[in-house]
């Protein structure tokens, strides 16, 4: 005898005991076998910044299916986990705890704030491992990476080093994003746009030696103290004559160009722009094109530098009020508009960013971006779903040099090394001896740290021991699916495809698998704000990771969000239930837990209708898995185990079990049936609710070491049985259709009747005659009589219309006809009463001159309704007294 399963389903008395036991034993891990092919994916690396939300459960069930999935399907499965470093926002978490301490995290210098950012690390990485493992995530925590690791370091430094010998990296004054708060530069992917109420200004611009004006509007008034020239269109006719002179910068009084060039758009505003090269993204372009001077009047704190004459010190909003005041009092201000528009913020402090110009490290991307490009043109790279090639494209298409300096501790230090004698740099591995320059021997190393996605885009390779041409790497590389949120593909996405591609050679994946939100029940973001968040971990304790992880897969199409409630979750938990509770009866009725295959002539309509429809279901199930749609996947597993096999087959083979001792041979086939189906539906399952299939399929199946080594389900030609399938089809309408009818007639489900099943179809009937006991109790029936032609029960019965067959149902045996007609009779009586009383409404002349037409409306609509309900009443008795 197997174990025998708990009478009621409890996650929490499982699911830890099993998942040490796939780690004892080491289900997970994966090692190089030239004679297995391999599935490779990479774990999108969580933030040590917190607990895992509801995004990262869904990521990380999606991944866990497919490798599970592919693990019993008998890929050599590897699924390598880790964590990211996340520099900026771990550098802001540690320190604001610093700050609730008292703590400058100046006073504690870069090594003593280091020290403490890695005791933070350890503790939240820690963390989600721990949450990971609550839901079943079953990757290989052998080989569990960190971006700062020393493997992952010394591929970052290799690469930046390539690079730069390459001369795709290099040291300039660009724009860039600023935070005025953390004191950083920030990529685009750290900025986010929010749109924000502000005002356009719009200031006159004296043209020299005229006196005349140029108007132009600006959001942001503080920054004409940096202008140095105004830009018209070269076409716009307004301005042909004065293109070339020079206007006089308000409050400056410093003598600026008036330039032509194609950025204007000379249908905005006045067709004419202030530029402002140190200060906005598109003026840096501009200015180049006109060789302008560069003036950044802002300190790195967001205040007015010297540059700025008597507005130096002051904060940029403050600056902004004095000019506005200062304008308008000296006659500059023309108008004051107000104006919605997209302000950029930083995404994990929610400062306001200030566009500066400002000398850092950057990567080169135009010819990087290319291989990229090709890469999804030949097929080396494809989404799921396809329309996200769209933004991929895009965004390499228009692509930007990549600003991989940060002014934070927290990161991987820059290579480069500055002789202290004469200030020039030196990319290497480790400092200097000399200075190739000048000769000197004392240097001092860039204060700056990269990115953190200069290190996460060599994550698929560097977690495999690039740059070391490691064994693990030639085997498992390239990896085969990346699973992520369409919200990073070009954060992180993109930045992988051209790194791996430049530094491998390859891809570093052939499919990326898009998913979209979770959001709540109505459908919003889940936000701290919104307070609407959910934690995966309560929906565990209080329901199972089973039901969590069934919930976020059930409906779940790749690149769309999905909603996500409590109720869902129930439902989840029901369906888990149902599982439970037939998998036990099963169990309970089975002598020995090894049952032999019968002869195949023991196998009755149901038997070959469960089996062929299990066999489909395989077909289908790996069919949908292979395309990714693993939500129309589970949905085609949960109906078939809720409605085909535990509503219907199992109810059908309760007779054969019952009845045991009458026809042994019968009930040991049903029980071969129910125990080869069951195991075969937990296999389809397992991937997305791994405790309950293998706490099941250990007691079904106990001489097997565990569910999650078995084979995946294949289709098998031999349990093909359409004809089968097409009997079960008629006993099912035959079956709902009685049950129909019924219901209409409310007749209680302990009154059990004579079922006269007519039909020209002789194998439907002989299918029947085989059924007839087991079907029995679900159609409510005492006896079922089948006939070729309509024999009894013609006159007074009930009759169910059905494809392939007529059903009678004598209407004696759904019917007590006294105490019908003695309800009938009252029913009459009512209804008369009714119609008296609105006909007497009808003929009342003073309540037709006066009530509302709409309530003398409603009159004449009850009096028709009832005077057909009564003609019903009349005709139902007057069949019952005749009977």
């Amino acid at each position: 005898m197997g174990k025998e399963l708990a009478k009621t389903y409890n996650p929490k008395e499982i699911e830890e005991k099993l998942y040490e036991k796939w780690c004892e034993n080491k289900y997970f891990h994966a090692e190089v076998d030239r004679d297995k092919k391999t599935f490779t994916t990479v774990m999108p690396p969580p933030n040590i910044t917190g607990k895992l939300h509801m995004g990262h459960a869904l990521d990380n069930t999606l991944q866990d299916i497919l490798i599970r999935y592919k693990r019993m399907e008998g890929f050599n499965a590897l699924w390598v986990p880790g964590t990211d470093h996340a520099a900026i926002s771990t550098e802001v978490k540690v320190t604001n705890q610093l700050k609730s301490e008292g703590i400058d995290k100046k006073e504690l210098g870069r090594e003593g704030f280091l020290k403490r950012t890695w005791q933070w690390k350890e503790e939240y990485a820690g963390t989600i491992e721990n949450q990971l493992k609550k839901m079943g995530i079953s990757c290989d925590w052998d080989r569990e990476r960190f971006t700062m690791d020393e493997g992952c370091s010394k591929a970052v430094e290799e690469v930046f080093i390539k690079l730069y010998e390459k001369g795709y990296i290099y040291k300039g004054s660009r724009i860039i994003n600023w935070c005025p708060v953390c004191k950083t530069s920030l990529s685009d992917a750290e900025v986010e746009h929010e749109e924000q109420g502000g005002h356009f200004w719009h200031i006159k611009y004296p043209i020299v030696g005229t006196e005349d004006f140029l108007e132009i509007a600006t959001t942001r008034p503080e920054t004409m103290l940096g202008d140095t020239a105004i830009a018209v269109h070269p076409e716009d006719e307004r301005y042909k004559d004065i293109i070339g002179k020079h206007v006089m910068l308000p409050l400056v009084n410093r003598e600026i160009p008036i330039v032509a060039d194609y950025y204007v758009d000379k249908e905005f505003g006045t067709g004419a722009v202030k530029i402002t090269p140190a200060h906005d993204p598109n003026d840096f372009e501009v200015g180049k094109r006109h060789n302008l001077e560069e003036i950044n009047i802002m300190n790195d704190d967001a205040t007015i530098n010297e540059r700025g004459g008597r507005y130096a010190g002051m904060e940029r909003y403050e600056a902004r009020k004095a000019i506005v005041k200062d304008l308008e009092e000296q006659g500059f201000l023309v108008k004051i508009e107000p104006h919605s528009h997209n302000v950029g913020t930083h995404d994990r402090c929610g400062t306001t960013v200030e566009p500066l110009i400002k000398q850092q490290w950057f990567v080169k991307m135009e010819e990087l971006a290319k291989p990229a490009i090709e890469a999804l043109h030949t097929g080396e790279l494809k989404f799921v779903p396809e329309r996200f090639n769209k933004i991929y494209l895009h965004w390499l298409e228009n692509i930007k040099d990549w600003c991989i300096s940060r002014q934070i501790w927290w990161g991987h230090r820059i290579p480069a090394y500055y002789c202290d004698a004469c200030g020039e740099f030196v990319v290497a591995r480790e400092t200097p001896e000399t200075c190739p320059h000048c000769g000197g021997t004392h240097f001092t190393q860039d204060e700056d740290t990269l990115d953190t996605w200069f290190s996460s885009a060599l994550w698929p390779f560097s977690t495999l021991g690039w740059p070391e041409k490691t064994e693990d790497l030639d085997y498992f590389y390239p990896t085969d699916v990346l699973v992520t949120g369409y919200d990073i593909i070009f954060f992180w996405v993109i930045r992988m495809v051209f790194s791996g591609l430049e530094h491998t050679g390859k891809s570093p994946f052939h499919t990326v698998l898009i998913h979209g939100l979770v959001r709540d029940s109505l459908g919003r973001k889940m936000s701290k704000s919104l307070g609407n968040g959910i934690d995966p971990l309560e929906i565990i304790d209080q329901y199972g990771a089973d039901a969590l992880r069934l919930t976020l897969v059930t409906g779940n199409a790749p690149g769309n969000d999905m909603r996500f409630s409590n109720e869902r979750v129930e439902a989840s938990r029901n369906f888990a239930n149902k599982v439970w509770n037939a998998s036990r009866f099963i169990l309970m009725n089975m002598k020995e837990n090894i049952v032999e295959e019968p002869e195949d002539s023991l196998l009755g309509p149901a038997d070959r209708w469960i089996l062929s429809k299990a066999n489909s279901l395989a077909k289908d199930v790996t069919e949908n898995m292979d395309k990714f749609e693993l939500g129309i996947a589970v949905q085609k597993v949960y109906d078939f185990i809720w409605d085909e096999f535990c509503d219907w087959y199992v109810e059908l083979a309760k007779f054969r079990i019952y009845h045991a001792e009458e026809d042994p041979s019968s009930a040991k086939c049903v029980l071969w049936v129910l125990k080869t189906v069951l195991g075969q539906a937990l296999k389809l399952l397992h991937p997305f609710m791994p405790f309950i299939t293998e706490e099941i399929y250990g007691a079904l199946v106990p001489e097997e070491e565990s569910l999650m080594i078995s084979s995946w389900p294949k289709y098998r030609a031999e349990w093909e049985f359409p004809a089968a399938e097409e009997l079960m089809g008629h006993v099912k309408d035959i079956t709902r259709g009685i049950r129909n009818m019924r219901a209409e007639m409310n007749v209680p489900n302990n009154r059990r009747t004579k079922v006269f099943i007519v039909s020209g179809d002789r194998e439907l009937l002989n299918g029947m005659e085989v059924l007839k006991e087991s079907v029995k109790p679900l159609m409510l029936a005492n006896d079922i009589i089948l006939q070729c032609e309509k024999k009894e029960a013609a006159e007074d019965a009930v009759s169910i219309v059905v494809p392939g067959a007529a059903v009678y149902l004598p209407l004696e045996d759904l019917v007590d006809f006294e105490q019908e007609l003695e309800r009938l009779t009252k029913e009459e009586e009512k209804l008369t009463k009714e119609i008296a009383r609105a006909k007497g409404m009808l003929s009342n002349e003073k309540f037709l001159s006066k009530a509302p037409e709409k309530k003398v409306q409603e009159e004449k609509e009850k009096l028709e309704k009832y005077t057909q309900m009564l003609e019903q009443v009349k005709e139902r008795m007057a069949g019952l007294k005749k009977a």
